[in-house]
């Protein structure tokens, strides 16, 4: 309906004078795993899962997959809803398959999914739609890549958005109004040395998205003040992972149930309530990733600190 795009030009309506405040200091929603929602049960068992859960799917086949799905697919919109609801950082993982002939590259999570092309044009395709919003894409982990495998990636990057990335240059010069004039409406973060030969590559280094690791929400909580009240010396971009991580047990307890209602729901006031108290600005907040982005206003919440921010309430240094 109209409320999936009602945050699709946010960027474009934010108030003039966050126009030139550095990218690093506004707050912008983001989804973890952000391709997961393609997860095909068909598909082979990615390469990343541990042995017990690969024992666990040959034996049981489809019916385990479709558990796994459960757990596994921690967003259910896809890319362009995703977009269109205000989204505009994204997770990425990148798998190989086995014995491919065609060498075709996926975005994994537990289970293969969606082919990398058809996703990154997809994104494209909302660009340049909404010529005034920009997006981070995070390639963060890379499983059965070879040197030509990262190659095929980086020619599929150059080939699908062009001018549209921006070269890696310091992140405080990254603004709004900076973008808009060179026309530049992606980053491109690469966990990997391959990094360094690309101009339109970000260095992993510069997207730091610490783990908490924890099914606790107030541990949870507690790590993501400190890691905020670390950040900011780095003069990089900082991602605050509003994540649960589901223990073996709490899987088995509710793998009929899946992960939403046994984690996420359950702990969910107690992080909207903690996003909804940060700050944007330079010692507070910037990205901020969670499982279900649909659920509880989660990315209205997160772009309206910025509001917050033009009201002066925040540092403006």
């Amino acid at each position: 309906g109209k409320n999936e795009l009602l945050f699709a030009d946010w960027m474009a309506a934010l108030p003039g004078s966050l126009h030139s405040t550095p990218l690093t200091n506004l707050a912008i929603p983001g989804s973890h795993d952000s391709f997961s929602f393609y997860i095909d049960e068909a598909s082979p068992v990615g390469p990343e899962q541990p042995e017990t859960v690969q024992n666990f799917v040959s034996v049981f086949g489809t019916v385990a997959k479709k558990l796994m799905r459960k757990w596994l697919a921690t967003q259910t919109m896809n890319f362009t809803s995703q977009l269109g609801a205000g989204i505009r950082y994204f997770d990425l993982r990148i798998s190989t398959k086995p014995r491919d002939p065609d060498n075709e590259l996926y975005f994994a999570h537990g289970l293969f999914s969606a082919k990398v092309k058809e996703g990154l044009e997809e994104i494209n395709a909302f660009l340049t739609e909404h010529p005034k919003e920009v997006v981070f894409l995070d390639f963060n982990h890379f499983y059965g890549m070879q040197k030509y495998h990262h190659e095929k990636l980086v020619q599929m990057l150059k080939d699908t958005y062009g001018n549209k990335m921006c070269p890696a240059i310091f992140a405080h010069e990254v603004t709004l109004q900076y973008l808009w004039e060179k026309e530049h409406q992606v980053l491109v973060f690469y966990h990997s040395p391959v990094a360094v030969e690309v101009a339109f590559l970000w260095p992993g280094q510069m997207m730091p998205a610490p783990w908490a690791n924890t099914t606790d929400p107030e541990k949870l909580i507690q790590f993501l003040q400190a890691s905020i009240t670390e950040r900011r010396k780095k003069g990089s971009f900082f991602i605050s992972q509003v994540v649960l991580t589901p223990k073996a047990s709490t899987v088995v307890k509710g793998v009929a149930s899946g992960l939403r209602e046994t984690i996420t729901e359950r702990a969910l006031p107690a992080m909207m309530e903690w996003v909804r108290t940060q700050k944007a600005g330079e010692s507070g907040v910037n990205i901020i990733t969670a499982d279900f982005v649909e659920l509880g206003d989660f990315i209205s919440t997160v772009i309206k600190l910025n509001y917050a921010l033009d009201e002066g309430e925040d540092d403006t240094t």
